[in-house]
């Protein structure tokens, strides 16, 4: 029989060519169909490749560690070079005071030098990094050109360091995503486990330079893999750790934002008041996602080529950059300065609003850079304006400007990107305000609550979804790993006795009779035990043999067999691998005794039971 036949046989009867190990089918790509003792193998939850991944990661992460840095002292070369007219690598805020209103000009020339890049270099250099990892792991198989690598850090470093009002998160994910996804296509490894690697890089980044390995792991999860499993938490775990390690020994363990510790009581009504206010910049953040989308679709009706779009972007940065300087580049320092109230209010107001205009107009042009910063400016700067005004002026004294301004960062991400649980992480981590905990918890979910009901794409997806790319809104426990196959098998299975004469079953076949459409049938042996299976075409190819010959001599092969005791996602995946519509159920306990069959029909009817369990009340 050619192999063409043999699928047709496969696809007919659940039957394809297969060996044995004591007697038990074995699938020759997926391993025993059964141990020895009828239980599924598919139990095992990590295999030696998730430590193998795991490895790769530790690898991965002095290679994250490494560009992280360099994309930090890039920028600082570029800030001191552009705003101050000397070299050196060290971090600083970009200035008027040397250059006066020339200031003006020098976003303009950065975002001159990004849209070249981004035009004869690679075009995954434009926007902030996320949206660009996330279409790289739905509908790339995680496979991000090299070039990334280095073209993405230098575009950020050059976009930031002339004053671009970015932050550095974006680029190193998608720098730390490029390094994964290089290491990926260069070892031999599954489409999955590529998409792990990718996100195990963009984590190392994010920690190496923020110092929040699990914020950094959670986001990963959130934003990139849909998915909480081992195989994939694991590796990702790791990498983040190792870069924490490496920055430990490089920076220490102090917070990036180290505030002054909060010492006004959290009481019930106070949480109550941190929830009304992640609420309140849960709907800040959809306007802002509004604005960007909206600015950004004003560019695209340019009658220009998108390589001048942040040139023209960069204009009004640098105007708004001349009368206020801190909307520039990262604006760690004003972050600082929010969470530990140093700034009055007329100040954060001002800078506030500033910011959001200069990084919406610029993010909208298509440049390069990141959204944390800013969006911890805008919600930090919310934030702190509500506290300060329900704190003093209402004279409620358990409200804390700074707590709120805290929770106004950490709520707008939640809201922005829908990476609730990072949000509220990343908070803690690079703040080390665990006093903060219950509050944030308040704050980011009702952000999140909001955003969700207000809007139904994220700062993040909305991007991918212009594309025409289904974003994933969450994630939860497959179904069909939750329902074991004795649940929905069909327990009436029409058989046939090995010594069933062919003669006789040519003539049954041929009566119509119930059960006799079946294009296979399984063979019973005298004990009950299961030989194997009988299809149409066996019959058809068997003229040469005589009517008196029993059945048994057209088993060829054993079937493909699924235990009692597995779940229906075991069975689904025989069924993919060997393009079969029906598995021969065997007991639990007796691997050669036939129980059941269990066809796609039952698989559907599975997900019934799911839709009945979501929306049916009761």
């Amino acid at each position: 029989m050619d192999r063409q036949e043999k699928s047709r046989d496969g696809r007919a009867d659940g039957l394809l060519e297969s060996s044995t190990t004591e007697g038990i089918p074995v699938s020759p790509s997926l391993g025993p169909a059964l141990s020895a003792t009828g239980v599924s193998p598919h139990l095992t939850v990590i295999t030696a490749r998730v430590l193998f991944v795991g490895a790769l990661a530790v690898g991965l992460a002095g290679a994250a560690s490494i560009a992280a840095r360099l994309l930090l002292l890039l920028i600082g070369f570029f800030t001191n070079l552009c705003f101050y007219l000397h070299f050196s690598a060290s971090f600083a805020n970009p200035s008027t005071v040397v250059l006066g209103k020339a200031v003006v000009v020098i976003p303009v020339m950065g975002a001159l030098i990004v849209g070249l890049i981004a035009r004869f270099g690679a075009a995954e250099v434009r926007g902030h990094g996320i949206p660009e990892a996330m279409e790289a792991v739905f509908v790339k198989e995680a496979k991000i050109a090299p070039r990334v690598m280095w073209l993405k850090p230098l575009s950020a470093a050059i976009s930031i360091g002339t004053g671009g009002p970015f932050g550095a998160e974006g680029p190193i994910i998608a720098t730390g995503g490029a390094l994964g996804s290089a290491l990926g296509q260069l070892v031999t490894v599954t489409a999955a486990e590529r998409a792990t690697l990718l996100a195990a890089g963009a984590a190392a980044g994010m920690t190496a330079v923020f110092g929040s390995p699990v914020s950094a792991t959670l986001l990963a999860i959130e934003l990139l893999l849909f998915e909480y499993h081992p195989r994939s938490l694991i590796p990702v775990g790791v990498g983040a750790t190792s870069a924490a390690i490496i920055r430990q020994a490089i920076l220490g363990w102090r917070p990036i934002f180290a505030m002054v510790p909060i010492t006004a009581f959290v009481t019930g009504p106070a949480v109550l008041f941190y929830a009304a206010l992640g609420a309140a910049i849960g709907v800040l953040s959809t306007w802002v996602t509004r604005l960007v989308y909206r600015i950004e679709d004003c560019f695209g009706s340019l009658p220009i080529h998108w390589m001048w779009w942040p040139a023209i972007g960069a204009v009004p940065v640098g105007v708004i950059g001349y009368f206020a300087p801190m909307t520039m580049g990262v604006g760690y320092s004003v972050i600082l300065s929010l969470v530990n109230g140093t700034l009055m209010p007329k100040e954060v107001a001002l800078i506030t609003a500033l910011k959001l205009l200069s990084w919406s107009i610029a993010l909208g042009s298509g440049t390069s850079g990141g959204t944390l910063a800013p969006l911890f400016i805008i919600g930090g700067g919310a934030g702190y304006l509500l506290g300060h005004l329900f704190g003093h002026t209402f004279a409620l004294g358990s409200i804390d400007p700074g707590m709120s301004a805290l929770i106004g960062m950490a709520a707008i991400f939640a809201g922005a990107s829908r990476a609730v649980l990072a949000s509220l992480v990343f908070a803690l981590e690079t703040t080390g305000q665990l006093s903060a905990l219950l509050p944030l918890l308040a704050g980011c979910i009702a952000a999140y609550a909001s955003s969700c009901y207000l809007m139904g794409e994220s700062l993040m997806t909305e991007k991918i979804a212009r594309r025409g790319l289904r974003s994933v809104s969450g994630f939860g426990a497959d179904f069909l790993d939750r329902v074991s196959v004795r649940e929905c098998m069909s327990a009436n299975v029409v058989t046939l006795k090995a010594d069933m004469p062919i003669g006789n079953l040519r003539q049954w076949i041929a009566s119509g009779e119930q059960g006799t459409s079946h294009q296979g049938f399984p063979v019973i042996g005298a004990r009950g035990e299961l030989l194997g299976v009988v299809t149409r075409r066996d019959l058809i190819n068997a003229n040469s043999l005589s009517h008196g010959d029993n059945i048994r001599v057209l088993i060829k092969r054993p079937p493909i067999v699924i235990s009692e005791s597995a779940m229906l996602r075991e069975a689904a995946n025989l069924m993919v691998s060997y393009e079969v519509g029906r598995l021969p159920v065997i007991s639990a306990t007796a691997v050669k005794k036939l129980v059941g069959i269990v066809t796609r029909g039952d698989l559907l009817a599975a997900h019934k039971r799911r839709l009945d369990y979501e929306n049916a009340a009761s």
